[in-house]
């Protein structure tokens, strides 16, 4: 199978680390259209690899043991943490996705090899061409806003007509809302995000937004802002599956009506296990996002450490984005006016991670 023709623009450099040495050449020969390759045996991956690599290929065959332990003693390396990781799996392996993840990618393949999906997703998870990194800040925010309207697009528009959502149609977005927030500011975002009429829409990615933002502020790193955008992204996906009615109605809803939003959670969680391939997290957020440390959340009641942080920094942005959206009963709120509203919450909310996102709420 051919790859697409291009030649490279960039002085983009791949480091590609296969276990799997009579087919890595077709894979060398793709990669090669997306920029220069440094081809090794996994056995032979460095301690610290160069500063200049844009990110690692991981070809890798996940039934060896041996070989798994070397790329897992190599990659909890601070020295990886910062690059992307791609890794690319066989196709029969049931459980691929889940241990690769595992063992730290940041992005997964399947083969039989699409070249033309390969250099697609190399192009949007790998550090971009020095042409691309002059693009002004407006293009910047503007291509993060448009990748994450496509992923709600295809969550509420999509998901319900039985057309299937993958993790990869969010991870193709979310570098690019990542770079957004990084060259932008969290203001600018929201600004851009309320461009759009959708509702729906706009709650998901203003949670995102604070979501990133809390991150970024904390100074985590690439990975785990990446696991956060994805939560975000992800955490209302139930409410393509509740009556438009409800979702967009102007005044306060009924008991039922409260019902019947409340299954979004459940829906989501349903909706996603049945695609398959979601990092437990994820799903994990997707149904406790509206529990409270103390117990009064739904839809299990969780309380207290069976709440987890990535949970709880979702649920926190939540709250948040909710009470600055006006309603037809109430204007928006001010960030001090919902900050304060949180803080009346008490222990409903993590009370050390609320006090560090003050400074974010406050920003605005």
């Amino acid at each position: 199978m051919a790859a697409l023709a291009e030649t490279p623009q960039t002085t983009r450099r791949l480091l590609l680390a296969s276990d799997c040495e009579d087919s890595s050449e077709e894979l060398t020969r793709i990669l090669r259209n997306a920029g220069s390759v440094e081809a090794i045996s996994i056995h032979d991956l460095p301690d610290y690899p160069a500063k200049d690599f844009a990110g690692v290929v991981i070809d890798i065959d996940l039934s060896s043991p041996a070989t798994v332990q070397r790329v897992r003693s190599k990659l909890v390396r601070e020295a990886y943490q910062s690059l992307p990781r791609l890794f690319v799996l066989a196709d029969s392996l049931h459980h691929g996705p889940t241990q690769a993840w595992a063992l730290g990618a940041t992005d997964t393949i399947q083969r039989p090899l699409d070249p033309d999906g390969i250099l697609s997703r190399i192009r949007h998870v790998f550090p971009e061409t020095p042409e691309d990194e002059r693009a002004t800040d407006a293009r910047i925010l503007s291509n993060g806003v448009t990748a994450a309207l496509v992923v709600m697009s295809k969550i509420f528009r999509r998901l319900p007509a039985g057309i299937p959502l993958t993790l990869d149609d969010v991870i193709e977005a979310e570098t690019q809302i990542l770079r957004a927030l990084k060259r932008s500011s969290l203001r600018q975002w929201l600004i851009a995000i309320n461009k759009h009429h959708n509702r729906s829409y706009r709650h998901t990615l203003h949670v995102t937004g604070f979501a990133v933002a809390f991150a970024q502020h904390l100074g985590m790193r690439e990975d785990d802002q990446r696991r956060l955008t994805r939560a975000a992204l992800l955490h209302d996906v139930g409410k393509a599956f509740i009556p438009v009615p409800i979702l967009n109605k102007v005044g306060k809803l009924t008991d039922e009506e409260i019902g019947v939003l409340a299954q979004h959670t459940r829906l989501g969680y349903d909706a996603l296990k049945e695609q398959r391939g979601f990092p437990g997290e994820v799903m994990d957020v997707v149904l406790h996002h509206h529990e409270m440390l103390d117990g009064t959340g739904y839809p299990d009641g969780l309380r207290g450490s069976q709440i987890s942080d990535i949970v709880r920094i979702i649920t926190l942005a939540d709250t948040y984005a909710s009470l600055l959206e006006p309603d037809a009963e109430t204007d928006a709120m001010t960030p001090e006016q919902a900050f304060a509203i949180m803080e009346l919450m008490g222990d409903k909310l993590d009370s050390a991670l609320r006090q560090a996102f003050r400074p974010v709420a406050m920003g605005l």
